[in-house]
């Protein structure tokens, strides 16, 4: 199954490993049927600490890190990024 891809701006990176991703979507609203933004932030995963608060990230998700962190850090400013170890496509078990 195809992991999914989201793109966001930076909001934190105060953290060790981890930044703060602020993702903005664009949804119709069902009765007015103007668009309207919609936020989430998430919690994702920076091996290198490479990525600063501003910076445009891609971020995929991926299995379980911690609590609230279950996406890792795919691109940097239209820059890929190096996949720690153990987060590649190849190490993953094939299902029976």
């Amino acid at each position: 199954m195809p992991k999914r891809v989201l793109s966001g701006r930076v909001v934190s990176d105060k953290q060790d490993k981890t930044i703060t991703v602020l993702v903005e979507r664009r949804v119709m609203h069902p009765l007015y049927k103007k668009f309207i933004r919609r936020s989430k932030k998430y919690a994702a995963h920076d091996d290198a600490n490479l990525a600063k608060e501003g910076d445009l990230v891609q971020i995929e998700e991926c299995r379980p890190i911690s609590k609230r962190k279950s996406w890792l850090l795919i691109a940097r400013n239209g820059a890929p990024v190096e996949k720690p170890v153990g987060f590649d496509a190849s190490a993953e078990p094939a299902s029976v």
